[in-house]
């Protein structure tokens, strides 16, 4: 027999929805005259809302498998149509819990997260008043950057409700389904050259992510998260056979910052408990990976570009860097050259930068950052950098929380372990490349990051397969 709360909760959704079919009545019947496919559009639009709430747990994971695939249509706005979709979903999924007196799960890291986001649109308001050397000149490219950051936060938020409704191990496995398409066309692009986009000089492979580099982060973390499946799956060869995958197709994006985040990941996974046998395994995986990257004609030649740059090379200075830059086709001088211009920019705007998404259009070569600090630097001035370090320090301080407050040996203390590792290895990526533009990677990082703040006891449930 249902108690009053819930014949109430019942009647409250039902209400809702009965208005809600109201307003799609009233909307086809205007707009069956007028315009045809705006009416199918919005059909679909509802058929899709109608899913989402009668089968929520589904929806939402089904939703989140989907995002690895739509890169390939950015030219459509299909990614950022799906953002924004997911976006309004996340919003009125939470209004209709909220209306019907149902729980909405948050956490400290979720508030501390929504204040940041809130904290950016600052540099979205001010051009409107008027201040900056830019004026309005860029505002649309800033918005379009705060709704790619609200995302992850909506990501975040979607995840949260997921809890106690799923177990957190069928939630992480169920997100490798979305390795299926990129994985597929990647190895299509590998043994098919002619599939490569033709701007691909390096040959490099992209798959569906849209970029080499995003495609080896997409495949940094999921390889991490497979070394995760390793360590508690019943059947370890399937797991196996995807790493070796994963690995393999990771070096044929030909990223030196994949494999410079993959190297500081395997260090600071052993570190915690290093033994010689965890010494010698990692060493020798990094020194396969970075043997099979440098035995191409690619790799070799970003290796040596690297030596060539004042770090290894005495005979260079700063000033005859930058001059190098604009002809040797040394992408790590190049970089050099790119940081110390942002550098001298953000000296005309020290304390709040030029505005969100400016950092390609305020120095002679039109080009990202390839460095996220220094970014938030001329993007956000000073006080943008320090919320951004503080919004990483925090992050980490949550990391450190759900590893603290694990039980020994279990699953969610591993994965801990395994993001902490993740994390760090971010972080050093993001000193020689846009890992912050890499949406697809953060749209996951998010999505495991809520996953594991979700408390022990949810870990602890009995598994539905």
């Amino acid at each position: 027999m249902l108690k009053i709360g819930e014949l109430n909760d019942s009647f409250y959704f039902s209400l809702l929805i009965g208005l809600a079919g109201v307003v799609v009545g009233v909307a086809v019947g205007f707009g069956a005259g007028a315009v045809p496919v705006y009416v199918g559009l919005l059909l679909g639009v509802v058929a899709v809302i109608a899913f989402f709430f009668l089968r929520f747990e589904q929806a939402v994971l089904s939703l989140l498998v989907l995002r690895s695939s739509l890169d390939p249509f950015s030219a459509q706005q299909v990614p950022a149509a799906f953002a924004i979709g997911l976006d309004g979903l996340a919003i009125l999924y939470v209004i209709v819990q909220i209306l019907i007196r149902r729980k909405v799960h948050t956490d400290k890291f979720f508030w501390f997260f929504a204040g940041w986001v809130a904290f950016l649109a600052i540099w979205l308001v001010l051009p409107i008043l008027g201040w900056g050397i830019l004026g309005k000149t860029y505002l649309m490219d800033g918005i379009r950057e705060w709704v790619r950051i609200f995302s992850w936060l909506m990501v975040y938020l979607l995840l949260m409700q997921l809890k106690g409704r799923i177990h957190p191990q069928k939630a992480i496995t169920a997100l490798f389904f979305s390795m299926i398409v990129p994985l597929t066309v990647g190895l299509l692009q590998v043994f098919t050259p002619s599939l490569l986009p033709p701007v691909l000089a390096c040959k490099c492979v992209d798959s569906t992510i849209g970029h080499p580099s995003a495609f080896g982060s997409f495949l940094f973390l999921f390889i991490s998260l497979t070394l995760w499946k390793l360590g508690h799956a019943p059947k370890r060869w399937p797991w196996m056979i995807l790493l070796s995958l994963n690995a393999f197709l990771m070096v044929m994006t030909k990223s030196l910052t994949s494999l410079l985040m993959f190297t500081i990941f395997i260090i600071a996974l052993i570190a915690p408990k290093l033994n010689p046998l965890r010494f010698i395994g990692g060493i020798l995986f990094i020194v396969v990976v970075f043997y099979i990257f440098a035995s191409t004609e690619f790799g070799h030649e970003k290796l040596n570009a690297v030596l060539e740059t004042p770090i290894f090379n005495r005979e260079l200075d700063l000033s005859r860097t930058i001059l190098l830059s604009a002809g040797d086709g040394n992408s790590a001088n190049w970089r050099i050259a790119q940081w110390t211009f942002l550098i001298e920019a953000w000296k005309q705007s020290p304390l709040l930068g030029y505005g969100l998404a400016t950092s390609k259009f305020i120095t002679i070569e039109r080009n990202f950052a390839h460095n996220d600090y220094i970014r938030f630097l001329a993007e956000g001035g000073i006080i943008g950098l320090i919320s951004f370090i503080v919004f990483l320090g925090v992050k980490m301080l949550h990391l450190i929380k759900c590893l603290r407050s694990s039980p020994v040996l279990s699953p969610r203390r591993r994965l801990s372990f395994i993001m902490i590792a993740i994390f760090v290895a971010m972080l050093v990526g993001m000193m020689t490349d846009n890992v912050w533009t890499h949406t697809t990677l953060f749209f996951y990082w998010y999505l495991l990051f809520a996953v594991l703040g979700w408390e022990p006891k949810y870990w602890k449930m009995e598994r539905s397969e």
